[in-house]
């Protein structure tokens, strides 16, 4: 039985994870370079990719960022995490995910590319939360755009004080 204790500095240090630019940590774990790559508005890209992400105490935030490709979040372990997607329409939805089943959070989530989405961390025992993230077409950094708070507040005036909580100050 393993007497270490899980922390989110273990778990970073084990899983060689390393700082996300929307916050967090990540480290890609998988891309399909046994296929053929399929072309995209952005170029070729890998059939599907995948990553571990991790929100911590220190960094607890997911900014708001849009992804061109399709995105399933897997739950491993942990606290909770708030997902909030601004659709197109500009409607608000926001679900959690963790391992409380029967309390209405979700283990998978399915975000559709072309929507805004940001995550926190929701409080909890660990002070932290792991998910893994399958990608299809493959995660490019050039399919991805981090959130301006300004333009986002613009075009979403509803979701303003969310918006800002959710974003990095551009000054």
């Amino acid at each position: 039985m393993n007497s270490r204790p899980m922390t989110a500095s273990s778990l970073i240090a084990t899983l060689a994870l390393e700082p996300h630019i929307e916050g967090g940590f990540f480290r890609r774990t998988y891309q399909a370079d046994h296929r053929d790559r399929i072309g995209t508005e952005g170029g070729q890209r890998f059939l599907m990719t995948s990553i571990y992400y991790l929100l911590t105490e220190e960094s607890p935030v997911g900014q708001f960022h849009f992804n061109q490709s399709d995105i399933l979040h897997y739950f491993h372990l942990g606290d909770a995490i708030e997902y909030n997607l601004i659709h197109a329409d500009g409607s608000l939805q926001t679900l959690v995910m963790g391992s409380d089943v029967l309390a209405g959070q979700h283990l998978q989530l399915h975000v559709p590319g072309g929507i805004w989405k940001a995550s926190r961390l929701l409080s909890g025992s660990n002070s932290f939360g792991l998910i893994s993230e399958a990608v299809s077409p493959g995660f490019d950094f050039a399919d991805m755009e981090m959130g301006n708070r300004q333009k986002l507040t613009a075009q979403y005036p509803q979701h303003r004080a969310l918006i800002e909580k959710l974003t990095r100050d551009e000054g």
